[in-house]
């Protein structure tokens, strides 16, 4: 069937219940991730832990911090969580703990957040890239050890997306080369690899709390997981400026502690994630659905997740040819998109002193250049991923006639 004779998705029933079909054919404008409705749903709950850190006038530290980090610890199945300021100050912290320093290398992949690499580069450390995996935009643990030099002294794999990376065979050549693996698990709050909770496996895991993570303060926040009880008191160490007693400073660290007003928020939020996570599964399902019913899984890649782990979608990326194109065709008909990331870390002017060329990680690349993330959010009604997959689907159908059409011109 050509993309001329795809079908408008009508009304059915599919993952989540009921799709109605929208009224017309652009969609009534919707953010792209909607925190007004997730606030709604728990405002009091907000208020009350807001009002609980006001009252007692204890912003740094202290009991609210303490019973969150409690909480992610349970939630990630380690024995130690340390909050500090951001997920960039997780990766940083968990490095400097390490004792990463200049000369050092890290293996890492171009294709993630800046804060990735920022954090070895800030360390005078150098980056040293391997390609991802086209299918699930992580490390391709095929190249970690060839990467790998005398001077590598950790590997931080990415779970991208929400999506943990291949860890059992980046996990073995790091235990063979006595290198710590650093979980960059920012994405990936509840993921979980062979049952085993994103965060948990590494040397450390690394979290952000950023407003827009599927569990976001209202600014920005970060913590660390780790297993090891002289890892995490080194971390609790560097987050306040390296010292054990106040004014006294047993090696360099950072000011770079949670507040107690993110934390009580936090704590509000925590009990909802497994909904939410739900939630974003759900639409996950009920987007692959559409398009398959619509047909437009010749002309997209959607997801994929790997059958032994856990995906909690914090992002739905999807792969299109002409993803400009159509990113700017939804926008026209109301619906929003983002692109993580428009230009792998390799390219970027910030680490052209690295001097990596284009095409040398063609994989990221590509990647950079097709892939768009589709609104997932755990309010995103049904009739709205409808209306999603109907814009996507007359883009096609648009693009396949006007081809149609120049293939006429040309044998007239």
């Amino acid at each position: 069937m050509s993309t001329a004779q795809m079908p408008i998705v009508s009304p059915s029933t599919s993952a989540g219940g009921n799709h109605p079909k929208p009224q017309n054919n652009g969609a009534k404008p919707f953010p792209f991730l909607n925190l007004r409705a997730q606030y709604a749903e728990i405002r009091q709950d907000v208020l009350d832990g807001v009002n609980r850190v006001l009252e007692t006038q204890g912003f740094i530290l202290g009991s609210e911090v303490k019973a969150l980090e409690d909480a992610v610890a349970a939630l990630v199945e380690v024995p130690f969580a340390i909050g500090c300021a951001s997920g960039s100050d997780a990766l940083l912290l968990s490095l400097m703990a390490l004792g990463i320093g200049p000369g050092d290398e890290v293996v890492t992949t171009p294709f993630t957040f800046v804060a990735t690499v920022g954090a070895i580069v800030r360390l005078g450390a150098r980056p040293v890239f391997v390609d991802i995996d086209p299918a699930t935009f992580n490390m391709d643990p095929t190249l970690v050890e060839t990467a790998m030099t005398d001077r590598t002294r950790a590997i931080i794999p990415i779970h991208l997306f929400g999506l943990s990376a291949n860890l059992d065979p980046i996990m073995e050549i790091a235990d063979r080369h006595h290198v710590p693996v650093v979980e960059d698990a920012a994405q990936a709050l509840g993921a979980r690899y062979k049952d085993r909770p994103a965060g948990s496996i590494g040397a450390t895991g690394c979290l952000s709390f950023f407003p827009s993570k599927n569990l976001g303060g209202a600014g920005d926040g970060g913590m660390i997981t780790t297993s090891d009880p002289a890892l995490a008191e080194r971390l609790r160490i560097l987050r306040v400026h390296g010292g054990k007693r106040k004014y006294h400073y047993d090696v360099v660290g950072i000011n770079s502690r949670l507040d107690a007003l993110q934390a009580a928020i936090l704590r509000a939020k925590l009990p909802h994630l497994d909904h939410w996570t739900r939630a974003r599964r759900d639409n996950a399902e009920r987007y692959c659905q559409l398009l398959g019913e619509a047909q437009l899984t010749d002309a997209i890649q959607l997801p994929t997740c790997p059958q032994n782990c856990f995906h909690v979608y914090n992002q739905f990326t999807i792969r299109v040819t002409n993803r400009d194109g159509l990113r700017e065709f939804l926008l026209q008909r109301g619906v929003p998109t983002e692109i993580y990331y428009p230009v792998p870390l390799h390219l970027q002017p910030a680490f052209g002193f690295l001097g990596y060329k284009g095409g040398q990680f063609l994989e990221s690349e590509s990647a950079s250049r097709e892939v768009l993330s589709l609104p997932i959010d755990p309010s995103l009604a049904s009739e709205q991923q409808v209306a999603v997959v109907n814009a996507i689907t007359e883009f096609y159908s648009d693009a396949e006639s006007a081809n149609e059409r120049r293939f006429s011109e040309c044998l007239a």
